[in-house]
């Protein structure tokens, strides 16, 4: 299994590695418009036998799904079946959830809460911007 994270999902980082010392990790970068809410990749690194693996995509707040919608499109170009693709979050509106399976209906998607209104304080906290 590979393991690819977003840009907030480097919180989660430390924990995975702590666990699996030697799981190969990519990175995609990607930053939406806070007018537009409309996503756009500005990089991405992944190994390059991707297409044979499993990956675990982490991102913590899972609001609108737009970000990670445009991950998987990211790793679906590079070859990655969604039906290997598990979306790990923390917290997740019901919005973002179904619009990812709308747009995806074979990614898997674990999450430790669903509720309306996204915790903002997560990333203020950890990125210290409270």
């Amino acid at each position: 299994m590979d393991w690819h994270l977003l840009p907030s999902g480097e919180a989660m980082e430390q924990g995975l590695r702590d666990c699996c010392r030697s799981i190969r990790i990519g990175k995609i970068l990607i930053q939406s418009d806070e007018e537009t809410q409309k996503a756009k990749v500005f990089y991405a690194k992944f190994p390059p036998d991707i297409y044979r693996r499993k990956v675990l995509l982490m991102y913590p707040i899972l609001s609108t799904g737009n970000t990670v919608i445009e991950a998987v499109k990211v790793l679906i170009e590079h070859g990655v079946q969604p039906k290997h693709i598990i979306l790990l979050s923390l917290f997740s509106t019901p919005h973002g959830a179904k619009s990812i399976v709308q747009e995806f209906p074979d990614i898997t998607i674990l999450t430790t809460e669903v509720h309306p209104v996204a915790p903002t304080h997560f990333g203020q906290k950890y990125f210290g911007t409270d």
